[in-house]
């Protein structure tokens, strides 16, 4: 009786480009999901100082759901679609073109869209983890007119 051990790889149902472009993917999307929130840091002037760093925690909540509240989006959220969307489309051009020399244009177009989408949605991941900067000139002028110095996001 054949085992799994004997099948041959041909049968398999994705290349193996393709399960690595998904587990790529997959690994991406969950290291982005794992980071901290960013979070405004104070320098100890005299505002802070007088009203005490539990209240300056409050006037960053504050802070941050006014700029959500006037639409300003926290992160780059939208780029890991993009991004993959292109990796994809230009990976599936590369490898098509090079298949056409070979003789297997198509199952290379395949991997290599496969290939350019988990490219393209790392970057992304990567990217849309980042703070956008209007969100973060937003929270920080906001501090700034009610006293506080910001020196950095952490």
């Amino acid at each position: 009786m054949p085992t799994i051990l004997d099948t041959p790889s041909h049968t398999t149902r994705f290349p193996a480009t393709v399960r690595t472009a998904v587990a790529v993917v997959a690994v991406v999307m969950l290291a982005g999901c794992a980071g901290s929130e960013k979070r405004p840091v104070f320098y100890p002037n005299s505002h802070l100082e007088y009203v005490g760093i539990a209240a300056g925690q409050r006037d960053i909540d504050d802070c941050m759901a006014r700029a959500s509240a006037h639409g300003v989006a926290k992160n780059k959220d939208g780029q890991v679609g993009e991004k993959a969307a292109k990796g994809a489309v230009l990976g599936g051009i590369g490898s098509a073109a090079w298949g056409l020399v070979r003789g297997d244009a198509g199952e290379r177009a395949l991997a290599g869209a496969a290939a350019g989408a988990a490219t393209g949605a790392a970057a992304g991941g990567f990217e849309s983890a980042k703070l956008n900067l209007t969100y973060q000139r937003f929270v920080e002028r906001c501090l700034q007119d009610r006293g506080y110095d910001v020196i950095g996001w952490e």
